[in-house]
């Protein structure tokens, strides 16, 4: 990713709706269907500034990796301990088979050959284990922000599943989510790409907004998983080895 993108990370995980909001719906997911053993080891690829990790340690031990050095320091100050730089797909140096969860959030889409990073992640699972993926939804909705996130795509249910099924893994509980604010989102993207507005900004909004949105997020914990979910932003599922 672009500098840009990892200085406001730093700046603004803790406070903006989407980070704060996002952690609750997946730590929500987590409880209800991963079934992780209460001493689960648990590895976060692409941990980015580490505001994922305090929630993945409500699950057990947690190990990070980053590549990008300036938000790997800000990590390892979160987890208490150094955070790995092994990259996608090799993974040097990372046990295989150790792991009870692999966590891979808005990180697949980074990775040009996805299937040989899901087989890689696939590989380092105890038996039992689970990766939890959440991407980002719906090529057409290709903006800036993805060009300074150095994203290769984005994805449908139909080929996230497809890039799982072909890395020898199954997906479960696959489903959309930032479903609420869909139709706001699609039509900032429409009108940013009618109006040629760069959208690189993720600089959370003015506070009564931004509560706002959180708060609209947020609700969607008691849904993601439970009920068919329309359209949304972002799409999450667990995979696991067939």
């Amino acid at each position: 990713m672009d500098r840009i993108v990892y200085d406001r990370m730093a700046a603004h995980d803790s406070t903006h709706w989407w980070y704060r909001a996002r952690r609750d719906i997946l730590a929500d997911y987590l409880t209800r269907y991963a079934a992780l053993p209460a001493d689960a080891r648990i590895l976060e690829i692409g941990c980015g500034t580490g505001h994922n990790l305090p929630m993945l340690s409500g699950f057990g031990r947690v190990e990070a990796i980053e590549i990008d050095p300036a938000a790997r320091a800000i990590a390892g100050e979160r987890l208490g301990r150094p955070v790995g730089d092994a990259p996608l797909p090799a993974l040097p140096g990372v046990e295989r088979g150790a792991y009870d969860l692999v966590a891979v959030l808005d990180v697949v889409e980074h990775i040009e050959d996805d299937v040989a990073a899901l087989k890689a992640m696939g590989d380092l699972l105890r038996p039992g284990g689970k990766i939890l993926i959440a991407v980002p939804a719906h090529q057409w909705m290709w903006s800036a922000h993805d060009v300074v996130n150095h994203h290769h795509r984005r994805y449908s249910k139909a080929t996230l599943a497809a890039a799982i099924e072909r890395a020898g893994l199954r997906a479960k509980k696959l489903t959309y989510f930032n479903s609420l604010l869909f139709p706001l989102a699609a039509a900032a993207r429409l009108a940013g790409r009618m109006t040629g507005r760069d959208d690189s900004d993720d600089s959370p909004p003015p506070k009564p907004l931004n509560a706002a949105f959180e708060t609209i997020f947020r609700l969607e914990r008691h849904l993601v998983g439970r009920l068919p979910m329309t359209p949304g932003v972002s799409i999450v599922t667990l995979a696991e080895p067939k």
